[in-house]
């Protein structure tokens, strides 16, 4: 198949499945070529806790910038011993970010976009590019809720960058729907989002928001808000040709 019709296909077996389907059907379709990568944010904490209780054969990973809170490390050992798993870490390459920090400094984030990308890609990319080297598909957390970079999120799209199928089980949940399950299945999550923090990532290029602000509002909250994507989730990386990708998402 080539790249649309495998996910074209992916969508249509799976339909209007329900989250916990659409893993059976990946786990199924992708056997020993998929893995979950969790950034421990609520909504990968559900994605965690289908998996765990399914025990479906979904390795799962988890991107250790080096720079993340310590609510966060703490909540990944809480998950890994609440569920029995082994949860994959895999951190930036050590003389990539001595290179970088060198040559720009341990904060480069702040002094422009270029340089902030630069970060992501030591920090974030080049780490998941190196979980993803024997995978066919790879599943994470995004909402279509999730601020203005995410509006166009499908149930299952073409990654380009990563040359492979991402699918996303939560395309079409809420937030209110997220926690309304996290409290109901007793899942672990971050305190940090008892504080105002929707959206966590490395620490010093997160927040807290205010009522009303965006949900995306607090990660490097100093650019723009089409601009605030590390290049994990890049969405012009789409199924090309699909009605998405022709509307300029």
């Amino acid at each position: 198949m080539t790249p649309p019709e495998e996910v074209s296909a992916l969508l249509a077996e799976v339909g209007d499945a329900t989250p916990e389907e659409i893993l059976a059907a990946v786990a199924r379709r992708f056997a020993g070529r998929v893995a979950f990568a969790s950034s421990l944010g609520a909504e990968d904490q559900v994605l965690t806790h289908m998996i765990a209780t399914a025990a479906l054969d979904i390795p799962i990973f988890t991107l250790d910038t080096g720079r993340l809170f310590p609510e966060t490390y703490d909540l990944l050992d809480r998950t890994a011993k609440h569920y029995g798993l082994c949860i994959k870490t895999y951190f930036p390459a050590a003389a990539e970010v001595e290179k970088m920090v060198d040559r720009d400094g341990v904060n480069l984030f702040r002094d422009s976009i270029e340089a902030r990308h630069r970060c992501c890609e030591v920090r974030k990319i080049m780490p998941l590019r190196r979980a993803q080297l024997e995978l066919d598909a790879w599943i994470c957390g995004l909402r279509s809720g999730q601020g203005a970079t995410r509006q166009k999120v499908e149930s299952a799209e073409w990654d380009q960058l990563a040359d492979m199928v991402k699918v996303n089980p939560l395309a079409s949940w809420d937030e209110a729907h997220v926690w309304e399950y996290i409290h109901a299945h007793d899942v672990p999550y971050n305190p940090l989002h008892d504080d105002g923090f929707p959206s966590i990532g490395c620490a010093p290029c997160t927040r807290a928001v205010a009522a009303g602000e965006d949900w995306r509002a607090g990660r490097w909250w100093w650019e723009q808000p089409e601009q605030r994507e590390c290049g994990l989730h890049d969405r012009a990386a789409r199924i090309p040709g699909s009605a998405a990708d022709s509307v300029g998402a």
